[in-house]
């Protein structure tokens, strides 16, 4: 009898062959504007996101809608809050959840305001309510203040979500630094709130070492969105005077928490049931492959889906196949694991 591998792959998601055209002009387009500028790290972080507001920046001009509404929930710190934007289902029936999304940025850049259709996608579809926090940025606020900030918004949603919006906390999601800070903040509710069970998590394009000593996100020049300079730029920023072995803290890095134990005290004794996505021409693809499989290692459901040649933040771009297909992923992944909960 033939031996046979104990971990298998699709390798054929990462085989030039597989890459489309429309996905390789894109990137062409992509690395272009990336190239013309502007740099957040040579114009400043606040001068950056003023620019984001005008379309001036390399990503689409965000877009706001009406139905959004902008509300708050309490920080542990005397005298301030934390910032929320709440989606509700178009349709007036009850919530059946709140999805919990954190955005990316590099932990400088973005807010909680900029991902409006696709998290009023999430409340319409699934029938949930959407919730996205506005974390502290650095440099003007680095670590641990982003983890304080989602740590407490979850807590409050934990304990108060079905008073204040009818509805259990099941989701947590967030892309790229957000997927670092949904795990962190997922692996706290284990810790903080034990009985508390999530439904699922979602980490598109996740960072969750920052440490950078990754072979992909080591080595990654090319200017596509993100590459080394720009993650050792946002990593200085967040982490400003932090060595390597710092930045291996499991409240910074989540690759470095002890998964296996966390799910042998969790409820159901796993972690919840996640779902990566990952392009191949992101330097932080080895992140997403290493996280997944040391979860699928605790015993614990990871889906993982990449994508042939595509770059980092590829859901953020209006008519990229790759990037629709992503986003009906998950939304199809959150659906499922409501369905299971009203199985069970």
């Amino acid at each position: 009898m033939p031996i046979t591998s104990d971990i298998t792959l699709n390798v054929s998601n990462f085989s030039l062959d597989s890459v489309a055209d429309d996905t390789k002009k894109t990137n062409a387009f992509i690395e272009g504007i990336t190239i013309k500028g502007p740099r957040w790290h040579e114009i400043g972080a606040p001068k950056y996101r003023q620019m984001r507001e005008t379309g001036e920046t390399p990503l689409p001009l965000p877009v706001y809608l009406p139905e959004a509404k902008d509300s708050a929930v309490p920080s542990r710190d005397t005298g301030r809050s934390v910032p929320i934007r709440v989606y509700t289902p178009d349709n007036g029936k009850p919530s059946k959840g709140i999805f919990l999304h954190i955005h990316g940025g590099g932990f400088v850049l973005a807010t909680h305001r900029h991902q409006d259709r696709t998290l009023q996608r999430y409340a319409n579809e699934c029938q949930l309510t959407a919730i996205s926090v506005g974390y502290r940025l650095a440099p003007e606020d680095p670590w641990p203040a982003a983890i304080h900030d989602c740590f407490d918004a979850a807590e409050y949603l934990v304990d108060h979500g079905v008073a204040d919006y009818g509805a259990r906390l099941l989701f947590v999601s967030g892309e790229s630094a957000g997927a670092c800070l949904s795990a962190l903040t997922a692996f706290h509710l284990l810790r903080a709130r034990p009985n508390h069970r999530l439904a699922g998590l979602i980490f598109p394009f996740g960072q969750f070492d920052l440490t950078l000593n990754l072979p992909k996100a080591s080595l990654f020049e090319r200017p596509l969105i993100i590459n080394r300079e720009e993650l050792q730029k946002f990593g200085d920023a967040y982490t400003p005077g932090m060595s390597i072995e710092g930045r291996r803290n499991p409240l910074i890095s989540p690759l470095y928490d002890d998964m296996e134990t966390l799910a042998r005290v969790a409820p159901e004794n796993s972690l919840p049931p996640a779902l990566f996505l990952c392009g191949t021409e992101d330097p932080l693809l080895d992140d997403t492959l290493l996280m997944s499989l040391k979860w699928m290692i605790s015993g614990s459901e990871a889906v993982v889906k990449i994508y042939p040649g595509v770059p980092h933040a590829f859901t953020v771009f209006p008519g990229f196949k790759p990037g629709e297909e992503a986003i009906a992923v998950a939304l199809q992944f959150a659906k499922e694991k409501l369905d299971a909960r009203t199985v069970l």
